[in-house]
């Protein structure tokens, strides 16, 4: 039989024990509530104060390049000053130059692609050839006619190779392959040079 003072230590560390364990409890609580908080103040933080992206703000700056339309006979190309985006690799840079050329002309000048032709992806070699893949609708939705193929071509290669140092070719890819013509007149197995013989001066555009 236990005594009256062995029952008070008893309760006394029983107390104590349950004293510990709130604590103990109450601390888990309040250390999962500051995990939570930490975990949505992070996420706030970060939703309003995004990391800022080193390369998307050097893609922001854009140079003035020179890209070439055709007259209205389809004799000729008519240079327009653009701007672009400008990157330090030439296949990039060879990419925004095609974008910009695809768009159409800012200033009137007769365009050389017809709308929905796409550029797909650029690659260019150490002999500084650039293979510029098309989507298919080059050569379904291209009017044809030799001087229409023609003014494509070097509206084209006139455009990268005066803007990219790096470039000194052409090669004309369809979805990925090489394509016989465009239309039909003239070839496009081989690559192409600039052809600044086809250049004439004009007011450029801006766009």
């Amino acid at each position: 039989m236990t005594t009256k003072r062995q029952r008070r230590v008893a309760a006394a560390k029983n107390r104590k024990k349950k004293k510990s364990t709130r604590i103990l409890y109450l601390l888990a609580i309040l250390g999962s509530i500051f995990i939570v908080l930490v975990i949505f103040f992070l996420i706030l933080f970060n939703a309003l104060f995004p990391a800022v992206d080193k390369d998307s703000l050097r893609k922001k700056e854009k140079y003035a390049v020179t890209i070439y339309f055709s007259d209205r006979q389809e004799r000729f190309l008519l240079p327009e000053k653009r701007y672009v985006i400008k990157e330090d690799n030439p296949a990039r840079q060879t990419e925004e130059i095609v974008k910009a050329l695809l768009n159409g002309s800012k200033a009137g000048l007769i365009d050389t692609f017809p709308d929905g032709v796409e550029v797909k992806d650029v690659n260019v070699d150490r002999g500084g050839t650039a293979s510029v893949n098309f989507n298919s609708n080059l050569k379904k939705l291209h009017p044809g006619g030799s001087a229409a193929e023609m003014i494509t071509i070097y509206s084209l290669v006139n455009s990268i190779t005066q803007n990219v140092d790096e470039v000194k070719r052409v090669k004309i890819l369809v979805e990925g392959k090489e394509t016989s013509s465009i239309k039909g007149h003239i070839s496009t197995k081989n690559y192409f040079q600039p052809n600044k013989e086809l250049i004439v001066k004009a007011q450029e555009g801006k766009s």
